[in-house]
């Protein structure tokens, strides 16, 4: 009986009868887990001390100058020089409208400035006339003013009444002839300033209609690429009509981050961009500016908190961030792209 219990503790009886000696539960599943726990522990914490040096949202896109372009003047379209996303640069012919038009509009300034130049020439040939009618008046008076004087001095009974009163009457029409050759000055030179007036605005007249003869050629702003062109040859346009759009080539980076986030951003900061059409490549940037206003304020409908409804919100501010990385021009960046920034923390 003893020998058969000693059996029974040191091994399990089968089905069929036999006894099979017991095996302990293997510990290395235990130590797997948790070396696994460990190193997720460890990758934590190391990504946590990584992270804590970096801002980052992904609630940023490219930005870019996008330039609408539109004729200031109606017309019809003579001539579209550039095609559809084709690069241009700056002061390049876009579009060319009819410029008949204005060109008999050029003509005809010229014409009336040519005559207006001619009338200042007329106006100032009447005030030299006019000046020197006046010195003629005055050396007429000096003579009747003379011959008066003369007539004074010599014994009234040696002259008769009708010739004293001759020499009075001609002294007299000798100063009336030079009052009225001094007004008559006066007018000339009025008219010689309304000459000049007129000959003022023909000038004006003709620069206008150039201008609005240069408004037929329309150039590129600035250098891009051409999107969105809706115009065709022949079409016939007004003002302000959309043509086509231009992007710039120069982009740069609007990220919004909470406010809970900027008191550690600073102008200056260095960045790394990853842009979602560039996998894989970070691209240098840096923090050019805050905006010094959230999003909604800024919105069409700002949000009004004196309704007694309100609830917190945390808001966010755009945060303006330059690449200065050079191999940004070997890859298509457009506006609109989702980006991921990392503004690397300087502490303070």
């Amino acid at each position: 009986m003893d020998g058969g219990g000693e059996q029974i503790k040191s091994g399990t009886v089968s089905d069929a009868g036999t006894s099979v000696p017991a095996r302990g539960r293997s510990r290395r599943p235990f130590l797997i887990l948790a070396l696994v726990l460990l190193a997720l522990v460890v990758g934590g914490v190391v990504y946590w001390l990584h992270a804590r040096n970096f801002a980052t949202t992904d609630d940023a896109q490219i930005d870019g100058a996008i330039h609408r372009i539109a004729p200031r003047i109606a017309g019809q379209v003579k001539a579209v020089l550039v095609h559809q996303n084709e690069h241009v640069t700056k002061g390049q012919v876009l579009v060319e409208l009819d410029s008949g038009t204005e060109r008999v509009a050029v003509d005809r300034a010229e014409a009336q400035r040519a005559q207006a130049l001619a009338d200042v020439g007329t106006r100032r040939a009447e005030v030299a006339e006019a000046s020197a009618n006046v010195e003629v008046a005055q050396a007429n008076l000096f003579k009747a003013t003379r011959d008066a004087g003369r007539y004074r001095r010599i014994n009234p009974a040696a002259i008769t009444r009708t010739n004293l009163d001759a020499v009075t009457s001609d002294l007299r029409s000798a100063q009336a002839k030079v009052d009225v050759a001094r007004e008559q000055v006066a007018a000339a030179k009025a008219g010689l300033v309304a000459a000049q007036a007129a000959l003022q605005a023909a000038n004006v007249a003709v620069e206008n209609a150039r201008l609005q003869m240069g408004y037929t050629t329309v150039r590129a702003p600035a250098s891009g690429y051409i999107a969105e062109r809706t115009v065709r040859t022949g079409n016939v346009v007004a003002p302000g009509t959309g043509l086509m759009a231009l992007v710039g080539d120069r982009y740069w980076v609007t990220a919004n981050y909470k406010e809970t986030e900027l008191g550690s951003i600073r102008p200056g900061e260095h960045v790394r961009v990853y842009i979602d059409a560039v996998p894989g490549i970070a691209f240098h940037a840096r923090v050019t500016s805050i905006q010094r206003g959230t999003g909604s304020v800024f919105s069409l409908l700002p949000a009004e908190n004196a309704t007694g409804n309100y609830v917190k919100i945390v808001q966010r501010v755009p945060v303006r961030i330059t690449f200065d990385d050079p191999r940004l021009s070997k890859y298509v960046i457009a506006p609109g792209m989702s980006v991921e920034p990392y503004i690397r923390i300087i502490p303070k």
